[in-house]
């Protein structure tokens, strides 16, 4: 005997089904779907009564390095002259001008004083006029810049990349332990210094991996920079890195230095504690180093007495390689992660 059944029958029927397959997938997970207390996030306060789902968008933008930023992220320095670096930059720049975040290349040595992978690192067109986007060169290039008379060569760099400042980093253990590294020969905050007196654009410094004392950022929010970079411990330890590359005898002699530094948290702490005792002429701070995901950044964002956004690397990089979708989706998710953290989350201590 034939059985007809109505359209709204067989939705019914398929809802149904569709509401057991589920109700199974629960029994199904339940044991394997528990969180002990040890493996608590204990940074916030779950507050799940006073929000609904947050709205796309509900981002605020903010001023930062003189530019509207939609979104809170900043792409950490990490691609020089490699194969790749054409297309993660691009990759990355685009990225930046669809959802409205800054940008700082690697470094730029390669293109000083030769124009073959130009092209790698010329992203104006790519993130646009709104967004920020900053040049890339050592303490060391910089020193010998300066003591061969060659200051202009940052400017030209600077202009011909169309970028908005240049980012310094400061690398001293990085240096010594890589095979071909340079000798950083003058004290770095006097290099910071002296370049400043040559070169009248914005500046960032950063560390590369090891982050710095309370010593070190009192220095730099002294100067008048247009911002710190953190670039804690806790991300890619380029110290780390380059030992790996060197011969046994000399990573037994200094397996110990890739552990010294200081955390993202540690360093803004102190941070925090120098400009609550006094005013600094460097007011932006980027929080990088070791920030995994939405959730690092939104808890420092919180708990920064600067204006901030927060830096990542890694995690855009392994997005970065491929075609631009798969960045896309993942940046996505994030800004998404970030305003459900921003609904339902404060932290327990700022």
């Amino acid at each position: 005997m034939l059985i007809c059944r109505t359209k709204e029958e067989n939705l019914e029927s398929l809802e149904l089904g569709k509401t057991s397959d589920r109700k199974k997938d629960h029994i199904d997970l339940a044991f394997a779907s528990r969180i002990n207390s040890p493996e608590l996030d204990t940074r916030f306060f779950y507050e799940p009564l006073l929000s609904a789902h947050p709205k796309q968008g509900s981002i605020i933008p903010r001023i930062f390095l003189g530019k509207t930023f939609r979104f809170p992220l900043w792409v950490s320095s990490m691609t020089g002259g490699t194969k790749e670096a054409g297309i993660i930059n691009r990759n990355l720049a685009r990225a930046a001008n669809e959802f409205g975040f800054g940008m700082g290349l690697g470094s730029c040595r390669i293109i000083l004083d030769d124009d073959t992978h130009l092209k790698d690192f010329q992203l104006r067109k790519e993130i646009g006029n709104d967004q920020a986007f900053y040049a890339n060169l050592g303490i060391a290039q910089i020193e010998n810049l300066l003591q061969n008379g060659k200051a202009n060569k940052i400017k030209e760099l600077v202009d011909k990349l169309e970028a908005d400042g240049l980012i310094i980093h400061i690398n001293p253990l990085q240096e010594w332990l890589q095979p071909e590294g340079d000798i950083i020969r003058e004290i770095p905050i006097v290099t910071v210094k002296r370049v400043m007196d040559h070169f009248k654009g914005k500046i960032i410094v950063k560390e590369v991996g090891q982050g710095m004392g309370p010593a070190s950022l009192k220095a730099l929010l002294e100067l008048p920079l247009a911002g710190i970079e953190l670039a804690a411990n806790g991300g890619t330890n380029f110290a780390l890195l380059e030992l790996l590359r060197a011969n046994p005898e000399k990573q037994e002699v200094y397996k110990a230095i890739p552990h010294l530094g200081h955390s993202a948290e540690e360093m803004l702490d102190w941070t925090n504690s120098l400009v609550e005792q006094a005013s600094f002429p460097c007011k932006d701070l980027i929080l990088s180093g070791g920030v995994n995901d939405f959730l690092d950044g939104y808890y420092l964002m919180e708990k920064s007495r600067m204006n901030a956004v927060y830096g990542q690397a890694s995690a855009l990089l392994k997005r970065a390689r491929g075609g631009y979708e798969e960045l896309q989706q993942y940046i996505m998710e994030q800004i998404r992660g970030y305003e459900l953290a921003q609904a339902y989350l404060t932290l327990r201590e700022k």
